[in-house]
């Protein structure tokens, strides 16, 4: 697994996300902040207790393009962020797999968690990714259906200037 040359890295893996490798990518000389969010698979959801696996499925050519523009999003909302990491796992996870990890680096922890928290928001909010669950009790796609917004819509509803 190699790690963009670049100050951004996106991608959506079939394998366990490369959390270690993210952290020590974004770990920048001049950053006194590395914030690491991972949104991990979990044994249960409202009113379905017994998860014991979830699959995720992408658009994928439109996901990737996605996780770019809500990276380009915050680096315009947070401007010292240094490095920034938005990777989401497609396929089957068991609980405890993360199935979305989000890092961002910057001088100060202030740019470095207001971009983290933006950029899982801004994610799950605008970037085609659905999740089924198989529990105890029988299995089925999220129960929410989701409208995607473009990442321009919710940047000024999340974070108006």
């Amino acid at each position: 697994m190699r790690s963009p040359a670049g100050d951004t890295w996106v991608g959506l893996f079939d394998t366990p996300l490369p959390l270690d490798a993210a952290v020590a990518w974004a770990n920048r000389p001049h950053c006194g902040a590395v914030v690491v969010f991972s949104g991990n698979a979990r044994d249960n959801s409202p009113e379905r207790p017994g998860v014991y696996e979830l699959t995720y499925e992408a658009y994928e050519a439109e996901a990737e393009r996605r996780l770019a523009a809500v990276a380009r999003q915050a680096r315009g909302l947070w401007p010292d962020a240094a490095r920034l990491a938005l990777l989401h796992r497609v396929g089957t996870l068991t609980v405890g797999e993360s199935a979305v990890v989000v890092v961002a680096s910057a001088p100060h922890r202030t740019d470095a968690f207001g971009a983290a928290r933006f950029c899982i928001d801004a994610l799950k909010a605008t970037v085609p990714i659905w999740k089924r669950e198989k529990w105890s009790g029988g299995e089925s796609w999220g129960r929410e259906a989701q409208h995607l917004s473009e990442i321009e819509e919710y940047a000024q509803r999340a974070h108006p200037l």
